[in-house]
């Protein structure tokens, strides 16, 4: 018998209680039960009336005489458009997509940087017929990426110039053309009938050698990639936690070392090791040499599952690394990563998540196929990634708020 339990267990119960003798366990836990099963019976009852109103909404929606109505009726006639609107814009989608890949390609939106021009300017920029550019433009404009001006000209709109800010997000347009290909047809993609896509072949380390073969021109290749879509990750990270209270950190999967030049700029007083395949790690300590970092900074070649982990940090990243392997190996890689950490030693995970408000089809609609279509992985919630690194050995699991939940959440855990 634990006697110390039994004391704290005492401590709850007041010296009438028991003097009286109604410190019974099974007398006390009488007034819980019936209240835990008259709230499982009041979730019960307003589970299947959901179900009944949903079912009920769903006839209504399917029925071309409420259709009619709704979109007549004053009342109820912009949320009518507004439902339009975004059933159009989901089956277009795919073309709003190539009208941003050919804005990219053409370089379209730099043409523009300086202030706006005509389409027959423009025309010439982009070495394209007139009314080809006069269509290019006019699509652009409908999606906000251009802007048409009181004087006919066309200037950069809001999200053209939001994107011109974000390098690393032209870089995945031009990536995504090979997600497009792996998507031409997603059920043979989700019945697992295509033998090989071209995102498992752009990331190599998503093979069965765990990144050991992976060359110097692979590596070259996706770590540009990761670097630039990583860039703007980098800040709301360390917006989100206070890094200048360690002293080292370990960024395991740091790929080129992008977040580490970038924390290193934001707190002075903190050392780096990065952790990543040896092509890669090769990468990085050239760019720290080249960057003036080499005495603070240096990048360690292995891989996850095979090889320790560099010790001597009191906090250790994972940014944007569990999401792209599957539960077992991402345990896998969490355990190494509590055990390079010293006791009381602080974990941070960052990774786009599924689940949040307001940005639930990034989570597990784009990268529910993006990941499928590279080969392994998943968007996990927090309470999915809390419970994987709980089962690793982490305590007092918490999330830091971030200023673009979409782009990445934060998870932070202790080594007890």
């Amino acid at each position: 018998m634990n006697t110390s339990a039994t004391a704290v267990s005492e401590d709850h119960h007041t010296p009438d209680q028991r003097s009286a003798g109604t410190s019974s366990p099974g007398l006390l836990a009488q007034p819980n039960l019936v209240a835990q099963s008259s709230l499982m019976a009041r979730s019960s009852l307003l589970s299947r009336l959901t179900d009944r109103w949903i079912a009920f909404r769903n006839r209504q929606l399917m029925s071309v005489a409420f259709q009619d109505w709704a979109a007549s009726f004053p009342l109820t006639r912009p949320f009518a458009q507004k439902r339009a609107r975004a059933l159009f814009d989901l089956c277009a989608g795919f073309v709003y997509t190539q009208t941003l890949l050919a804005t990219v390609r053409l370089d379209l939106l730099g043409k523009l940087v300086d202030g706006p021009r005509t389409v027959s300017d423009i025309a010439r920029a982009v070495d394209l017929p007139v009314d080809a550019a006069d269509r290019l433009v006019r699509a652009a404009a409908s999606v906000e990426l251009l802007q048409k001006t009181s004087g006919g000209s066309y200037a950069l709109g809001d999200l053209g110039a939001a994107l011109l800010g974000n390098p690393g997000i032209v870089e995945m347009v031009e990536h995504h053309s090979l997600l497009y290909t792996d998507l031409s047809d997603p059920v043979a993609l989700l019945r697992g009938e295509i033998a090989e896509t071209e995102l498992n072949r752009f990331w190599p380390y998503t093979g069965g050698g765990k990144g050991k073969d992976v060359g110097e021109s692979d590596a070259g290749t996706y770590s540009a990639l990761m670097s630039a879509s990583q860039a703007f990750m980098a800040a709301e990270i360390l917006h989100a936690y206070p890094f200048a209270r360690h002293s080292s950190l370990l960024d395991v999967g740091g790929g080129a070392g992008t977040f580490v030049r970038a924390a290193a700029k934001a707190v002075p007083s903190l050392r780096f090791k990065v952790f990543d395949l040896p092509p890669v790690a090769a990468r990085a300590n050239k760019q720290f040499a080249a960057d003036g970092l080499g005495r603070r900074a240096e990048a360690f070649g292995g891989s996850f599952f095979d090889d320790p982990l560099p010790e001597g940090a009191d906090i250790a990243t994972l940014i944007r690394v569990l999401f792209d392997h599957p539960d077992e190996s991402a345990l896998a890689i969490l355990k190494a990563v509590y055990a390079a950490l010293p006791p009381g030693g602080t974990l941070i995970v960052a990774e786009p998540m599924a689940g949040i408000p307001g940005a639930e089809p990034i989570g597990d609609s784009y990268f529910g196929f993006y990941l499928l279509a590279m080969g392994r992985g998943r968007c996990r919630t927090q309470d999915e990634l809390s419970e994987l690194m709980r089962a690793a050995g982490f305590e007092q699991i918490k999330r830091r708020r971030t200023r673009r939940p979409l782009l990445t959440g934060v998870l932070v855990a202790c080594k007890g």
